[in-house]
């Protein structure tokens, strides 16, 4: 089977054009088949701000009513996105920029209300990702660059957790190629100690993961991130990887890079 990076980058990229270019240069030297998965940073925020719209959130998630639908349209499908694309383009990556709309490659439903409505978000289902039409931009030379949108088959766009949407690609696409899932964020991986760059954890499988809980090394919003990360290795992901995109030039040397989630 062919080899398959999917990279999903947050703010820490996003929001610093020195750490992106750099990103961008070592993301496009990887060796085979790439999809990158991005959100939006604070760009959305300020320009929500500007706009004199106020972002609402609830316990740290955005509620995204029609106003902030609109904005996150035009910064993540528009701004962000296409910024990516053309510094890929740049680089010599044949880059093509999607939501999740665009070939219905990723549909979505509306999140159901329950206790709290959050407007125009989308929740994934195991059959949201299109992985043959994904395949065939893959397979034609392209790399897809995917932003934080879906849609719900009706005509409605949706906001989209990051994070999701490239777990689900991962899990889609293993049975097609030898995926690799990494995430990329401001720490260098799971560390024994958050203040202690020095103390990476390098490799963690599941009975691992159960003491370094036990023990209250990895707690609070790291659970959810791995709880998700093992779910896809469990589906034939191959591996998950977490770590910080200053360091993704080192998978093109062989070396270790971050914490590496396996079996």
């Amino acid at each position: 089977m062919q080899t398959l990076y999917i990279i999903k980058i947050g703010g820490n990229v996003i929001d610093n054009s020195e750490n992106l270019h750099r990103f961008l240069k070592d993301f496009t030297a990887l060796d085979g088949h790439k999809i990158l998965v991005h959100g939006g940073g604070k760009v959305a925020t300020q320009i929500s701000e500007s706009m004199g719209i106020e972002a609402k959130m609830i316990d740290g998630r955005r509620i995204t009513d029609i106003d902030t639908l609109r904005i996150v349209t035009m910064v993540y499908g528009g701004l962000i996105n296409k910024n990516i694309v053309a510094q890929l383009q740049r680089y010599g990556n044949n880059a093509i920029g999607l939501t999740g709309a665009d070939g219905n490659m990723i549909h979505a439903q509306k999140r159901p209300v329950k206790t709290i409505d959050y407007g125009f978000v989308g929740d994934l289902k195991e059959d949201s990702v299109d992985a043959e039409n994904i395949g065939k931009l893959l397979e034609g030379g392209f790399t897809p660059v995917f932003c934080a949108l879906t849609h719900d088959s009706e005509g409605q766009l949706l906001n989209t957790n990051a994070d999701t949407i490239a777990s689900a690609l991962a899990v889609a696409l293993s049975d097609r190629y030898e995926t690799t899932l990494i995430y990329c964020f401001e720490k260098k991986g799971v560390l024994h100690d958050i203040n202690d760059e020095d103390s990476l954890i390098r490799e963690i499988n599941p009975e691992r993961y159960h003491k370094l809980k036990e023990e209250q090394v990895i707690h609070s919003g790291m659970i959810p991130k791995l709880d998700n990360a093992f779910a896809a290795i469990s589906c034939g992901v191959e591996a998950v990887v977490i770590g910080h995109s200053d360091d993704l030039g080192q998978l093109k040397g062989k070396q270790a890079f971050g914490t590496r989630l396996s079996e």
